[in-house]
């Protein structure tokens, strides 16, 4: 089960050296949803902020409920529609948008939806899949940082 740790490492960024977040346990808007706020900040991240009412810096995890695999055609044995198990993360920032120091919320979703069935026949396939996204978010955060940045993909 995702349980993330109190602080996290973060990934490389420019102009941020050594990142470290914690993070704390936050009110869920409903049951099928966890949320997990960053209360501080280490390394140095000048002029990062951590989360405020009105600057939120958080990780959502929704989940729909369990889908199971249908059953086969009884005439072809083939499937008809398969239902994909769905799991999104949100990840909010508090960003300023003016010299004011207005806040708007920048958001980045990972939405995962794998098809029914495939958590139990194909599970190392799945942790391939995580492993491979993972690593490359890890590998390109400071290209990713950059390239949001810039507005150049």
């Amino acid at each position: 089960m995702f349980s993330p740790d109190s602080s996290i490492t973060g990934a490389a960024q420019t102009g941020l050296t050594s990142p470290t977040y914690t993070l704390a346990s936050d009110l869920a808007p409903d049951v099928n949803t966890r949320q997990y706020v960053v209360t501080a900040l280490g390394g140095t991240q000048t002029g990062a902020r951590e989360s405020t009412a009105g600057d939120p810096f958080t990780l959502t995890l929704k989940k729909t409920p369990y889908k199971a695999l249908p059953a086969k055609n009884p005439v072809n044995g083939s499937y008809g529609n398969v239902p994909l198990n769905r799991v999104e993360q949100l990840f909010r920032k508090g960003l300023k948008i003016d010299s004011a120091g207005t806040i708007r919320n920048g958001n980045v979703r990972v939405i995962v939806e794998l098809p029914a069935g495939s958590e139990t026949n194909d599970a190392v396939n799945i942790r391939a899949l995580w492993s491979f996204v993972i690593g490359l978010l890890t590998e390109e955060s400071a290209d990713i940082g950059d390239s949001t940045v810039a507005g150049v993909w």
